[in-house]
């Protein structure tokens, strides 16, 4: 694999964020749900790509399916609110979401999961995460995506067409409200992926 292109507009070698709230577009999905969507939310993007590929204690998991345990097609890392983040900037990007979103009632962010998609046969299925789809209180979940671009699809639970987003490069997306009982969402596997892509997830209190 390559070294990963870094945007343009990134004349440094130093990995930081961008301001939340500017250039955030903002969709609204219907029955509650809605979307924050922020291009290229961190710079050098591919810094931390790195640091993360090196430092995170990354690990397999099997699951029940039917009647047969199979492996689980990405491999995954996940930190409770307590626990030390594997990067400063990790807990640097953390704190901002908390403070943008608490101005707009939310809670501040609580866990944090990575998941490591390491060429275009890893995915994950259709579903929404879990407690969010079970109550009835609004949640926010936030993904910052690393990496090769990879398509994110959002389709809505009582059926209807889905949304596609091509999501890397330091992107940031936000799903809100009642997005996680609502809708649900999937990152399909890609046949000509040229590389890895590492999604970062921030959870607010009793998401997972």
């Amino acid at each position: 694999m390559g070294p990963l292109q870094a945007s343009l507009f990134d004349t440094d070698d130093v990995a930081r964020l961008r301001p939340v709230g500017r250039q955030l577009e903002h969709v609204e999905l219907g029955d509650g749900a809605w979307l924050d969507l922020r291009r290229e939310w961190l710079g050098r993007h591919d810094l931390l790509f790195d640091r993360l590929m090196g430092t995170v204690a990354w690990r397999a998991e099997r699951r029940r399916m039917y009647d047969r345990t199979v492996d689980v097609p990405r491999l995954v890392a996940f930190y409770e609110e307590s626990d030390p983040l594997p990067d400063p900037l990790l807990s640097e990007a953390r704190q901002a979401l908390s403070s943008h979103y608490v101005k707009r009632g939310f809670g501040p962010m609580a866990t944090t999961g990575l998941c490591l998609y390491r060429d275009g046969a890893d995915s994950v299925a259709w579903h929404g995460d879990t407690l969010g789809r079970q109550s009835r209180a609004d949640t926010l979940v936030a993904i910052v995506s690393l990496g090769e671009r990879r398509r994110f699809l959002l389709r809505p639970t009582s059926g209807g067409p889905s949304l596609r987003y091509d999501l890397g490069g330091g992107d940031l997306l936000v799903m809100g409200g009642s997005c996680q009982r609502t809708w649900q969402h999937a990152v399909p596997k890609r046949a000509h992926a040229r590389g890895p892509r590492i999604s970062v997830q921030f959870r607010s209190a009793g998401v997972t």
